[in-house]
């Protein structure tokens, strides 16, 4: 076996690996398997370093991220302090909407492991969907039900005070 024959097999691995972690995330999940595969085509992997950043609070870079392996730390920063408000581990996709539009974040996503990421880019997964426009209304449904659940969960964890998140519900509404 060739050098290139072997790198054509690793490919091959990687790509099938892509689109069985794709098959698994919400706001793919109404999209036909050809679609998965060429957005499966279109992912990047990424490693990151402790300390490294996804991504940074402000930017639009227009990129969702699949965590295969490690974890990060959301922060906000906000009047030159920062806060540490959640981790993230293998298996959160995140940044789901800014694939459907201009998006600048509002927080900081921090590797606190060597992290392994598959990466899919907004221009990418747009050219895509120009090629598939019936598949839009799937991908908004998609994202819909995760905000339902969202606010959802929300709701039912802060039942008992109610009054002290009652200001930040609604989001459904939007």
């Amino acid at each position: 076996m060739s050098l290139s024959e072997g790198n054509e097999s690793c490919d091959t691995c990687e790509l099938d690996e892509n689109l069985m972690i794709l098959r698994g995330i919400y706001f793919f999940s109404g999209l036909p398997l050809e679609v998965l595969k060429l957005l499966a085509y279109l992912c990047t992997r990424e490693n990151f370093s402790p300390g490294d950043y996804l991504f940074n609070q402000g930017d639009d870079d227009g990129q969702a991220f699949y965590i295969i392996s490690g974890t990060a730390r959301l922060i906000q920063a906000d009047d030159g302090s920062e806060r540490e408000l959640k981790d993230y581990k293998e298996g959160d996709f995140l940044g789901g909407m800014v694939l459907v539009g201009n998006m600048r974040r509002l927080f900081s996503l921090k590797a606190s492991t060597d992290m392994a990421c598959l990466i899919l880019a907004r221009e990418k997964f747009t050219k895509a969907m120009e090629q598939f426009p019936d598949l839009m209304p799937k991908i908004m449904k998609a994202v819909v039900e995760s905000i339902s659940d969202w606010e959802r969960r929300l709701l039912a964890e802060f039942s008992k005070s109610y009054d002290d998140c009652r200001h930040i519900v609604g989001i459904s509404l939007v």
